[in-house]
């Protein structure tokens, strides 16, 4: 177990990692599906090792949109780590199949007594409300080209293909903006060469026009993970 996918798994001391091994549990997750939802009950911790988990805040109506992602840098279920048994956020797979470990909540509990352990789970807590904050100042200072840069190089990030499964409809939880605003930027994207748009997929063909593009919306939490957790 100890060749884990994770990144943070992989980064705790051997004696953290000791404490939850025997308890995780490998879980295929088809796109689409549930991680946890908001108001449950969290009974598990997943530590992603392929795919993109969509973190998703909803208004009436259930019109849903994205607030962050997670992927094999972290972990979905830090309310517990918090001081809260329920989950403020729908979290579900994005764009392609994904596999998570799961840690029984009680397990976790009694794995969280090692204060190393504990605080590097909340140092990656600390980072995600960074990616967080980051979204809600771009969504309000930003145009739709530099956030969709953006959000472009974070599914990036966390796949491992230049060919990301990005829809219509995938930009609309991020952007939450009409479809043919998404169309027009996409093009935009596309005129710098940044991009190129098939139909429901995005390949990347060059990062660091997309870096350019996205400017300061990103890099301070990727930079941020890099000095707390290495």
């Amino acid at each position: 177990m100890r060749g884990t996918g994770n990144r943070l798994l992989q980064r705790l001391s051997p004696d953290d990692f000791a404490l939850i091994a025997p308890h995780l549990d490998r879980v295929p997750f088809a796109v689409g599906e549930s991680l946890t939802r908001a108001g449950d009950r969290i009974e598990t911790l997943c530590f992603p090792e392929e795919g993109i988990a969509g973190v998703l805040d909803a208004l009436e109506g259930d019109h849903r949109f994205a607030v962050g992602l997670i992927g094999a840098e972290g972990f979905v279920g830090w309310s517990a780590l918090l001081g809260d048994d329920r989950s403020p956020y729908d979290v579900v797979m994005r764009a392609e199949q994904g596999v998570a470990l799961q840690l029984p909540l009680d397990r976790f509990h009694a794995a969280a007594q090692s204060d190393t352990l504990r605080l590097a789970l909340l140092r990656f807590v600390q980072v995600f409300m960074t990616q967080m904050g980051r979204t809600i100042v771009s969504s309000l200072a930003h145009s739709i080209e530099r956030r969709m840069a953006r959000w472009i190089l974070l599914y990036h990030d966390r796949i491992r293909d230049d060919a990301i499964c990005m829809t219509h409809e995938e930009f609309r939880l991020m952007l939450g903006v009409r479809r043919s605003s998404v169309t027009e930027a996409l093009h935009r994207l596309e005129e710098e060469h940044a991009i190129r748009s098939v139909r429901g997929r995005v390949l990347v063909r060059d990062r660091d026009i997309l870096m350019r593009m996205a400017g300061d919306t990103y890099g301070h939490a990727e930079s941020e993970y890099r000095r707390l957790l290495g």
